[in-house]
């Protein structure tokens, strides 16, 4: 008998395990993907990445008040007949003349027109406006800090988040214009949102403004003015709004 060599076997690789691992891996990554891009838009909806944001909404309202007008009707004309002397046959004819029948006027009088005043609705909430020192929240910074901090509450009481807040105005000649959620910043509270101003204490009067919209950009309340003061003790303004209905 001739003399051979036994090769041993090549085991075949099983890829077909490997292949759906990767896909499940891949449906599972897309899925999260897809869970944090819808909850990035429900959460803010004015987000760029959001294909149809809501429109925007006007930024303040105007109270319409009627007044009354009074319209003046043109004066009647009448015609006015002028008699011509007629002449008597005498001997020693005189010209006799008759007077002239005059028709007064008639002015009408005037007629009021009253137009109803239009009563706008009120806003559904409210806000409280109160001055208190930045060491509260920033005990660090001292008197070399200003800003506008506050909290978000509901009808029943309890905090409100993700409720939208404007801040808008000028202060020294700069522009200003931000805009944060209810419950970004836990340290002013569980509702709490926080724009920070500068580094010093700033005196204004009615230059800045703050407005509160609900989720999905729906006004809850005017643009609401407001001052800032130079005093360390105030230079932290604390706005709380409260829904009424």
């Amino acid at each position: 008998m001739d003399n051979f060599e036994l090769k041993p076997e090549r085991k075949k690789v099983n890829w077909k395990p490997l292949v759906w691992n990767f896909l499940t891996l891949l449906v599972l990554l897309s899925v999260c993907g897809l869970a944090y891009y819808f909850w990035t838009i429900f959460n803010n909806p004015n987000s760029p990445i959001n294909p149809f944001p809501p429109a925007p909404l006007p930024t303040s309202y105007q109270t319409v008040t009627a007044t009354s007008t009074i319209i003046r009707l043109e004066p009647t004309w009448t015609f006015t007949p002028t008699i011509q002397p007629v002449a008597s046959r005498t001997k020693a004819p005189t010209w006799t003349l008759l007077p002239q029948m005059i028709t007064p006027s008639v002015t009408s009088t005037p007629t009021l027109t009253l137009i109803p005043t239009i009563t706008p609705t009120p806003m559904p909430a409210s806000a409280v406006i109160t001055y208190v020192a930045s060491t509260t929240l920033h005990p660090d910074k001292k008197c070399a800090w200003i800003g506008v901090a506050g909290k978000v509450f509901g009808t029943d009481g309890k905090t409100l988040l993700s409720q939208q807040i404007q801040l808008g105005g000028t202060l020294e000649g700069t522009a200003i214009s931000y805009m944060t959620l209810s419950g970004l910043a836990t340290t002013v509270g569980p509702s709490g949102f926080e724009f920070i101003l500068g580094d010093h204490p700033v005196a204004s009067t009615q230059t800045l403004w703050i407005q509160l919209l609900d989720n999905a950009g729906k006004q809850l309340t005017n643009k609401i003015y407001f001052d800032t003061k130079t005093d360390c003790t105030q230079n932290l303004v604390m706005v709380v709004f409260t829904k009424t209905r």
